[in-house]
């Protein structure tokens, strides 16, 4: 019998588990290393576009998320008096790129997607450090407490502060400050109905979601100095959306300031020379860090993962599909930022009214920016899934 080909995954976020997944279905023997206790992920809800949901029918994983996805793609863009730039038709958006933009807790895609690995491939309060990346005529090697775990791949999942990354590229500046700070929230809200919606103010952005399971997911932006954080987080929020329209203040009404999650927003402004080095790839924020201005970052991460599974035999051939995309995302990510946090107020009634003017002309024409994003396909099937149930 053919010896196992032995993949470690660093880091068991969204990305790293469907690496896992997706390495683990095409006959790898695979083992992801988390530092964290547990996989409950640091975080609230994750919006699903079509891109990355064809990602996860390729480890047969799609339709099951979009079966627990809670929003469907209805809602819209509103100011923070209440009045609607926009309204999004889901029907528009499954037209248009062949599918539905759904929204779901993290912790439930983290669950689904453990779910679909053999017992004991995750290792919980594990740190990892990569001592050598390998070559073609060695493996690589990852130090764990207690020694070293060989691998013919590593998959660096570990985040925007990669260790993994700086040891492959010690010459890359790394992650810049992108200007502001995010505040998320997952709160149960009984009794107050609301249709999802995104506010655009000046230098500020709230959004509004209900989840399947009853409870609200809410997420604000602002222009802020980094690391200026407060004790009390939910009284800045307050502060700053107090007075924007309802649902805003009744939500605010029922957080507790241990319900707040404030983190400052950080991208990496200058892409990666490469996506791998030796028998390492990298992938999701410790490969291409973006802001969440286009609800990508995720989305980017479960595309790499199947991405790399398909070319896992030739690493430059990942580079080569990845690189220039998670660029271009990721550039359009940050002009997408400049845009909804201008503070300028003529600049602010220009961006308005051009909103409107493109909702009125039609979905499909306000649907365009998306183009080349949630479009995009994976590689050729047969996928890995299909081919792991081919071979039971």
């Amino acid at each position: 019998m053919a010896k196992s080909r032995v993949a470690v995954v660093v880091g068991g976020g969204i990305g790293g588990l469907t690496a896992a997944v997706a390495l683990h279905q095409r006959g790898w023997q695979v083992t992801v290393l988390e530092r964290a206790a547990t996989l409950a992920p640091v975080g609230a809800a994750i919006s699903l576009a079509p891109n990355s949901l064809r990602a996860l029918d390729v480890i047969g994983a799609g339709e099951e998320i979009r079966d627990l996805a809670a929003w469907q793609g209805d809602g819209g863009l509103r100011t923070p008096r209440g009045r609607w730039l926009s309204r999004t038709d889901a029907d528009a958006v499954a037209a248009r790129f062949g599918g539905p933009l759904v929204l779901l807790h993290r912790a439930t895609l983290v669950a689904t997607l453990a779910a679909l690995l053999p017992p004991d491939t995750v290792r919980t309060g594990t740190p990892a450090a990569l001592a050598d990346p390998g070559d073609t005529d060695r493996p690589a090697r990852v130090s764990v407490p207690g020694g070293e775990l060989e691998a013919h791949l590593v998959v660096a999942a570990d985040g925007i502060h990669s260790a993994v990354r700086r040891t492959l590229f010690p010459d890359h500046p790394g992650p810049v400050y992108s200007g502001f700070t995010t505040w998320r929230v997952v709160i149960p809200l009984p009794g107050v109905a609301f249709a999802s919606h995104e506010t655009w103010g000046r230098g500020r952005i709230w959004g509004s979601h209900p989840l399947k399971d009853g409870r609200v997911y809410a997420y604000a932006a602002a222009l802020a100095p980094e690391g200026k954080h407060v004790p009390d987080e939910r009284t800045e929020l307050l502060r700053r959306y107090g007075d924007w329209h309802r649902p805003v203040p009744e939500i605010l009404a029922a957080v507790r300031p241990e319900d707040v999650l404030r983190h400052d927003v950080h991208h990496l402004a200058e892409p990666l020379p490469a996506l791998h080095r030796g028998r390492v790839a990298l992938l999701g924020d410790a490969a291409h860090a973006m802001p969440p201005t286009l609800g990508q970052g995720g989305n980017q991460a479960i595309e790499d993962a199947v991405v790399l599974a398909y070319h896992c035999a030739g690493l430059p051939a990942y580079t080569a599909a990845r690189l220039p995309r998670t660029t271009a995302v990721a550039r359009k990510a940050v002009r997408t930022a400049h845009l909804v946090l201008a503070t300028n107020p003529v600049a602010v009634a220009v961006r308005n009214t051009l909103i409107a003017a493109l909702a009125a002309a039609g979905p499909a024409l306000f649907l365009r920016s998306f183009d080349g994003i949630a479009d995009w396909r994976p590689p050729h099937p047969p996928y890995a899934a299909v081919e792991a149930r081919g071979t039971r």
